[in-house]
């Protein structure tokens, strides 16, 4: 009896077991369900291999064989954290020249502000000038030249059936075509520990000395965008070959305000230079394959035991199944909802290119490193955007590398605060990786972006509760607070702190000087403050009195009609038709920012109807539509969450290669990614007041859903 009770147990744990491993999600099927196919030049379908620090786009070639085809596209960007330049400051302009006072509030305060100028004369130029630099370069293009029977070189309409995929589980880019009827076959993989691609390529073109390898230097546009493309200015910047031999080449790229080396590592060829800023690598014939490597770095120093494509296509594939097998996952297979296949696709897509473009040691551009959008320059206020959805699925040290942003930038950021009166540090918005600021008649009154280093450093705590992470962060966490009391304007008359006037929000459409109380940022005010004085208590030290005296008597949230306004003065919120643009940002007051002593959730849910039936969807941003989930995931409406992350909008679009696609300007918009997967992991794993299991999805049994290694949000 007791042997047959043994077995019994036995035989239970045993499948307990299989259970349990059966409900284990298998991630690499997951990821590369998600592959990316290509079969032609499809502009919008352009592949990036990199590390988060560098990456390199490329055709379907496998190279960047045609960049000017592809510029108004994904363009093919060679991009990293660390190529910056500026143009000669030729008018000798002092920053200062940028700046203008405001006394918003009749305070006497002489605040000045770094705007853009309009009136011609030295204060617009000097305006133009520290908007333009520093800006972040395009490295140089490299593609194939490949010649026809004609002698004549390739182009896109010469390059046939093609088949090009990328393997997400490894990193690795395999591109197969045909010119003229002859195979083509080319991988492609990015360095994960070095600034270097490596590619081997198969052809019998090569035995017949028709594929080639250019490299070329495009020179910056100084424009808003820069897409890799622009071959005009020759005499402005110089490239030269500084050595070469059968195997390797060496070139110096110089400009105006900087200078980089690119490294090439090669199977046996000649290289030389063809013109200006253009070079030409010929393989040597002997054989019908061959392999190339080339890296990018500031000084002449390469670790050439690294350029080697076998080694870079192993450190790739090994990196990046580190990647897939760390942090969570969710399978929606067998799910009936028609949405779960593409839900699934985004997120594997939008895991990737995060990965590639935003996780770097600095908070990223909004184009990541593709082309230049705002000159190439990071946008703080976006921070939240690209790195919290790290820590929610269990990344956080992702999230921690760009948090090295801030204490690079912290003497600047509090230069900036008493330049306008306020304790404690200004977080600018507009910025190089060295927090040098950027004039903006927007960007100098934005305020959003102040708690999200409180935000940011709070789940990195939250996922170790490690002391040596508060005193790791503090400082940065204090001054950010004691600007945002500081900043919160007294009014006497009615006993209370309020925010501006002098604040543009989020909702970037409201002029600063006629702006008080913006709904998402008075509650990200109280929300953020309050955590800054739980650090205090976590460390044992009292609490600041000026803290709580803005936290007691903080303007209210405004409301009329029992909706939440936009701004307290903005009583038209919902009837003046350009208030119903841009982003929703009143309905992040819950969703983005948790749930607040000073919001009721029925006058939050009566907003979200409010906000659903009458915005100006066609004119938002890709971030929006995951704000907008997570608001109505919080109020409980779980269809609705969904219905917001599959709005029919064109800012709403994910491209076949995963990005979020917003308009003909901006092809590719990286915190519509970041935000995506802030939504889904809040839906999946709810925040610190749900309950209930997976509180974002439906409960009516069309979803069926695995999930692993997911944090829950504040």
């Amino acid at each position: 009896m007791k042997k047959n009770i043994i077995f019994g147990i036995a035989l239970l744990l045993f499948a307990a077991c299989q259970t349990q491993q059966s409900n284990k999600i298998d991630r690499k099927a997951v990821v590369q369900r998600h592959n990316v196919f290509n079969n032609s030049m499809d502009t919008l379908a352009s592949l990036t291999v990199g590390n988060g620090a560098f990456a390199y786009t490329v055709d379907a070639t496998g190279l960047q064989s045609f960049p000017a085809y592809y510029k108004n596209g994904v363009s093919l960007g060679t991009q990293s954290e660390w190529g910056w330049n500026s143009f000669p400051n030729t008018g000798k302009f002092s920053f200062e020249e940028t700046l203008k006072s405001y006394d918003f509030n009749g305070e006497g305060r002489e605040a000045k502000y770094s705007i853009q100028h309009k009136e011609p004369g030295r204060h617009r130029d000097a305006t133009e000038y520290y908007r333009v630099n520093p800006h972040r370069l395009q490295l140089g293009n490299v593609g194939f030249e490949i010649q026809l029977k004609n002698g004549a070189l390739a182009n896109v309409q010469d390059i046939q059936d093609i088949k090009q995929t990328i393997d997400l589980w490894t990193g690795l880019i395999h591109s197969v075509f045909q010119v003229e009827g002859e195979p083509v076959e080319v991988w492609t993989a990015a360095g994960q520990t070095s600034d270097h691609v490596a590619v081997k390529v198969s052809s019998p073109l090569l035995a017949a000395r028709r594929i080639k390898v250019s490299v070329r230097y495009p020179y910056p546009t100084g424009k808003f965008l820069d897409e890799a493309a622009y071959y005009d200015e020759e005499a402005k910047h110089t490239s030269t070959l500084l050595m070469q031999n059968s195997t390797t080449a060496l070139l110096e790229h110089r400009l105006p305000g900087t200078s980089y080396f690119t490294r090439l590592h090669f199977s046996e060829g000649q290289f030389a230079e063809q013109s200006k800023h253009h070079f030409v690598l010929t393989p040597s014939p002997q054989s019908d394959t061959f392999e190339l490597a080339f890296a990018f770095a500031q000084k002449n120093e390469f670790d050439e035991n690294k350029l080697g494509y076998a080694l870079t296509q192993q450190e790739s594939a090994d990196a990046w199944e580190r990647y897939w097998q760390s942090g969570a996952a969710v399978d929606f297979a067998g799910s009936t909802d028609p949405r779960a296949h593409e839900l699934e696709r985004r997120v594997v897509l939008s895991q990737y290119l995060t990965k590639v473009q935003c996780g770097g040691s600095n908070p990223p551009q909004e184009t990541g490193l593709t082309f230049n959008s705002w000159y190439g320059k990071p946008h703080t206020e976006m921070h939240w955007w690209h790195g919290v959805h790290y820590a929610l699925w269990g990344r956080p040290e992702i999230m921690e590398k760009t948090l090295g942003y801030y204490f690079k930038t912290f003497d600047k950021a509090k230069l900036l605060a008493e330049r306008q009166g306020y304790q404690g540090v200004r977080w600018i918005k507009m910025s190089d990786n060295k927090g040098n600021e950027s004039p903006s008649s927007v960007a100098a009154f934005l305020i959003w972006q102040q708690p999200h280093i409180i935000y940011m450093t709070e789940l990195a705590y939250r996922d170790q509760t490690d002391t040596a992470l508060l005193h790791k962060y503090k400082e940065l966490v204090f001054a950010t607070a004691d600007f945002m009391a500081d900043y919160a304007y007294y009014d006497k008359e009615k006993d209370r702190y309020n925010l501006g006037l002098g604040v543009i929000p989020a909702q970037e459409v409201f002029k600063a000087a006629e702006t008080r109380n913006p709904t998402y940022e008075v509650a990200y005010w109280d929300w953020a403050l309050r955590i800054a004085q739980k650090w205090k208590e976590r460390l044992g030290e009292p609490p600041v009195q000026k803290w709580n005296d803005v936290i007691d008597k903080l303007a209210p949230l405004p409301v009329q009609g029992n909706v939440y306004l936009a701004t307290e003065t903005a009583t038209d919120s919902y009837t003046f038709p350009k208030w119903m643009t841009d982003h929703p940002a009143v309905l992040g007051a819950l969703g983005m920012v948790p749930e607040s002593p000073k919001l009721d959730k029925t006058i939050m849910k009566n907003t979200l109807d409010t906000v659903w039936a009458k915005w100006s969807w066609k004119d938002t941003w890709g971030w929006d539509f995951p704000m907008t989930a997570m608001n109505a995931a919080r109020l409980n409406l779980p269809e609705k969450a969904l219905d917001a992350l599959f709005m029919d909008i064109q800012t709403n679009t994910y491209l076949k290669n995963g990005h979020n696609y917003q308009d003909d300007r901006l092809r590719i918009y990286l915190p519509g990614n970041g935000g995506l997967l802030t939504a889904v992991a809040m839906m999946l794993e709810g925040w610190d007041a749900s309950t209930e299991e997976l509180p974002g999805f439906p409960k009516n049994g069309s979803w069926k859903i695995k999930k692993e290694g997911f944090k829950k949000m504040p």
